[in-house]
């Protein structure tokens, strides 16, 4: 039986027209991607050569699918699993099967709700040090200022007192430049003999070794010390395995810091800017924000208490997430044959699902361009959370989720407070690389 009779795929992009707008989708993919959707339908393939199928979906019953009902079939792919773990080692981000089931079992404590409440003065003392000296009056570029303060929370969070300025910001350099170097490898796969050659790889990779040594250094000095810190380095350390009773090694510990870097800092950051953009963009939204701010804050002083009472500021940020997804794309691979929908595809095919076209997608949302943080408060929120994806879904669901919405609620609520947030453009752009990093947003803070 022939290949074309037995594997069927979504409406296929030609290989020509692909090859025509390479340069195009590498400077940013998403325009592209909307313009296949629009022509293919809410999924589309590709084929490189003779067997090698890509697919790109924005399509719910396919994310529900490979992240959830058939998760065990779809493993990362490779550009995940080899190009990251190169610079990154192999934490929850970039392994498989049961090496990363026994991982999330054992990190999985120590981001359980209760451990979080337990580290929110400590976040909420960084905000409120990060933040004290906003520029006032005058446009800012938002998010350096984001950025800066999401990867202090990380690292104040991960280490609460085990850290020197200088060695903070070497950890944040590095990061950064292999995030960019990593961007041109995935996007320039023909381009690797380059990279090889001209040294680029190397120097890259000897940068990854020097972040690790940092936090060895850092994790070292903890365990010599023998201080008990309220921080998730401490959490860490006192996770066990199950069957043996064993704690991390000193190398899986690294790489798990790593991933908590990597995807606690950017992501936030992305996160915040867009929401500060849209509260500025729309004065009634952040009215009602800072009207939800004062009513709780006059019925308690307790933090956590706060948090959990901040419905409307949640549903503000649900609907930047909605329009901005932070990790505004994942994909897997089929470890065997499968049938997904109406189609049946071949084992190895590469499958994306893009959340940004899919939180716009019109069969599942009403004027889904349009910022209305309504669909996630009573009744239109339990529609809204079946197509809704800020944090991926399923067993690799962020194991971050709540570290990060305590982060932001904080952040947003503690500026809304002191000022009126005014967005200097009518538009903003972004470019999407690992996460959607916004491009320009500016914003003017007047004290209230």
């Amino acid at each position: 039986m022939s290949e074309n009779k037995k594997y069927n795929y979504p409406n296929r992009l030609s290989i020509l027209r692909f090859f025509l707008d390479a340069e195009g989708v590498r400077k940013n993919p998403i325009p592209f991607h909307k313009r296949y959707f629009e022509k293919f339908g809410d999924s589309f393939s590709l084929k490189i050569g003779n067997s090698k199928h890509i697919i790109l979906s924005r399509d719910n019953e396919i994310a529900q699918y490979i992240l959830q009902k058939n998760q065990k079939n779809y493993h990362k792919s490779r550009f995940q699993s080899v190009y990251l773990s190169k610079y990154l080692g192999h934490g929850l981000l970039t392994v498989d099967g049961d090496f990363w089931l026994k991982q999330r079992r054992l990190i999985q404590p120590a981001f359980h709700k209760q451990k979080m409440n337990q580290l929110v003065e400590n976040m909420n003392r960084t905000i409120v040090s990060e933040l004290d000296c906003l520029v006032e009056e005058e446009s800012v570029d938002l998010f350096p200022v984001m950025s800066k303060l999401a990867f202090n929370v990380v690292a104040k969070s991960l280490f609460e007192l085990s850290i020197s300025e200088e060695k903070l910001n070497r950890i944040k350099f590095i990061i950064e430049e292999v995030q960019n170097f990593l961007i041109k490898e995935i996007r320039l796969p023909h381009k690797a003999w380059w990279f090889s050659l001209s040294g680029q790889v190397k120097k890259h990779l000897k940068l990854a070794q020097e972040n690790n040594l940092i936090i060895k250094e850092i994790i070292e000095e903890r365990t010599a010390s023998r201080k008990e810190v309220n921080d998730l380095l401490n959490m860490l350390l006192e996770t066990r395995y199950e069957y043996t009773g064993e704690g991390m090694s000193i190398q899986q510990l690294i790489d798990e810091i790593k991933i908590i870097f990597i995807a606690g800092h950017e992501t936030t950051a992305n996160a915040l800017t867009f929401t500060f953009y849209l509260l500025g963009k729309y004065p009634e939204v952040q009215e009602k924000v800072f009207q939800e701010i004062i009513e709780i804050e006059s019925t308690t002083n307790d933090l956590v208490e706060q948090l959990q009472k901040m419905t409307y500021l949640n549903a503000v940020l649900n609907e930047s997430m909605r329009l901005y997804p932070p990790a505004w794309i994942t994909d897997r691979q089929n470890v065997a044959d499968d049938t997904i929908g109406q189609f049946y595809i071949k084992k190895g095919t590469l499958i994306g699902v893009s959340f940004y076209e899919l939180h716009r997608n019109p069969k599942y949302w009403e004027n889904p361009n349009e910022f209305n943080p309504e669909r996630f408060l009573g009744e239109q929120k339990k529609h809204s959370m079946q197509y809704f994806y800020p944090f991926g879904a399923g067993p690799r669901m962020c194991i971050g989720t709540g570290f990060a919405i305590y982060e932001m609620c904080l952040t947003l609520s503690y500026i809304v407070k002191k000022y009126v947030i005014k967005s200097s453009k009518t538009e903003i752009e972004f470019n999407p690389l690992i996460t959607l990093k916004p491009v320009g947003a500016e914003v003017l803070f007047s004290k209230r």
